[in-house]
């Protein structure tokens, strides 16, 4: 009886343990997912990747959108009204993209955050910031945080 609690026990103690490094793998992978998303959208304004805006538009960019406490973000292409330069109409490309289970946006730099990425160089726009920061968290436990950060220079680094 006492071996059969023991082992009880230990299973308690080790599938708790295994759960939480679950949630700690599911927001690592998240914020490596979004990098990965802003670095597709940097590559596609790289090779100036077409996009048809329609008729009296041209295509500007490429970016993604985040609102704080979502748990997904929308791949974006930036269209300018080519008779009133300077304005824009960002649509949205595909699906909201999930983040993983259990996690969401927790804080950004501004809110709704726009990335975009201007060819040929690409240009990075970051709503006139010098660096921004997306901080993903766990939705059960918001100490449990991962941060994505963007420069001018369009580096992306996950910290």
């Amino acid at each position: 009886m006492v071996t059969v609690s023991i082992i009880g026990l230990l299973s308690v103690v080790v599938f708790a343990n295994y759960r939480a490094g679950e949630k700690q793998f599911a927001l690592q992978r998240s914020a490596h997912k979004l990098a990965q998303d802003i670095r597709r959208a940097q590559s596609m304004a790289m090779e100036a990747a077409s996009y048809d805006c329609g008729v009296g538009w041209r295509m500007k960019g490429y970016g993604i959108n985040l609102i704080r406490d979502n748990d997904y973000y929308l791949l974006k292409v930036r269209c300018e009204d080519e008779a009133n330069p300077g304005s824009y109409d960002n649509r949205t490309i595909g699906d909201p993209i999930n983040l993983e289970e259990g996690v969401k946006i927790f804080s950004l730099t501004t809110t709704p955050l726009n990335i975009f990425f201007y060819p040929p160089d690409p240009e990075t726009d970051l709503e006139e910031q010098n660096e921004i920061e997306i901080t993903l968290a766990s939705k059960t436990d918001t100490s449990k945080t991962k941060k994505i950060r963007v420069n001018k220079a369009g580096l992306i680094e996950i910290e």
